[in-house]
């Protein structure tokens, strides 16, 4: 297949356009002038130089793709101002979801995120993983970027159910692995981990999956995926609080695990004072508002409808961590 991919430059979009790839399927990948290519060093692609608000581009790019990959967002914690945001994420995602229509792709994959899928639910002294059918509202969206990702998935079933776009949505948890170039706020936790900078911990969880089982979700997606639907890509053995994340990371790195838990009033405190400072220098904060609040609730998610309909893989979540923790440290992230 022809493949048109958006974000290609990303941590999931650097890794599904290998998978593409190894599996004998042409890429053209759509990058901004300046875009750090360092996940894609190597590839044999097709370079597409644009923007995906630049409407009259994207129809004529996409011309003889058969699938299209929507990866592309803005995903920060953090911005004096949120509009470029709410542009690339809401805007954007309606611009390269009508190309690909007018483009005649016959499947439209829109990466989306679990941020968008109803918070899992306590109940008898437990959290019960959520689902793609649990239900949400716009008014849990906590922070910008789940706000901006809320409506960006409202625009994909408005195009699948109005104009019959071939729609399939994919919504990966927290993905972890080599090719974290930026890194992600995930990966960002690894970084910390191995240069000792984690002296505390907020009790959360996340739902971890190795980043190559979400690009091939993607494939899979366009593959086997109903219209109209959309999936978890998660690891169904992948939800761990903190606690238990740290100690697998002192167990693959022999660095010991942080032993102390931050208090979460006192986590938001530390935030606010962070953000204030952020305003005036400009630089993002290390402890950014949306990020804890986010942590305040388990964000557990269960994969299985990916696993029984899409095949989805499920490599364990500590080959994921010791797969970061190589790429890490290979790469220059962890300080001598």
């Amino acid at each position: 297949m022809k493949c048109f991919v958006t974000g290609a430059s990303g941590f999931i979009g650097s890794n599904l356009v290998q998978e593409l790839l190894a599996r004998g399927h042409r890429v053209k990948a759509l990058l901004r002038p300046g875009a750090d290519e360092r996940g894609l060093q190597g590839l044999k692609f097709e370079r597409i130089a644009g923007d995906i608000l630049d409407r009259e581009l994207l129809p004529k790019a996409m011309d003889g793709c058969d699938w299209c990959f929507h990866v592309a967002a803005s995903y920060r914690l953090w911005m004096r101002n949120y509009a470029p945001m709410y542009a690339a994420n809401v805007t954007g995602t309606r611009n390269v979801l009508e190309a690909a229509g007018k483009a005649g792709c016959r499947k439209i994959v829109y990466t989306s995120t679990v941020g968008c899928i109803g918070l899992p639910q306590p109940g008898r002294g437990r959290v019960s993983p959520a689902t793609e059918a649990e239900p949400v509202a716009e008014d849990q969206m906590t922070n910008d970027y789940k706000r901006s990702k809320f409506q960006a998935e409202r625009v994909a079933h408005e195009l699948f159910e109005k104009a019959g776009l071939p729609i399939i949505i994919v919504n990966p948890s927290a993905p972890v692995g080599p090719g974290d170039v930026k890194p992600t706020p995930t990966g960002q936790i690894i970084v910390d981990f191995l240069n000792r900078r984690l002296p505390a911990y907020l009790d959360t969880g996340l739902n971890w999956v190795h980043v190559r089982d979400v690009a091939m979700g993607h494939i899979l997606a366009a593959e086997n995926g109903r219209y109209g639907q959309r999936y978890i890509l998660g690891h169904q053995q992948g939800n761990w609080t903190m606690k238990e994340t740290l100690a697998a990371l002192e167990k693959i790195t022999g660095i010991p695990a942080p032993r102390t838990t931050i208090p979460y009033w006192l986590a938001v405190r530390v935030a606010e004072v962070s953000e204030s400072v952020a305003f005036l220098t400009g630089k993002p904060p290390r402890a950014p508002l949306a990020g804890v609040r986010m942590a305040k609730n388990k964000m557990w998610f269960d994969p299985g409808k990916a696993v029984r309909e899409l095949g989805l893989p499920q490599t364990p979540p500590e080959q994921a961590f010791a797969d970061a923790v190589a790429w890490f440290r290979a790469n220059g992230y962890v300080k001598k």
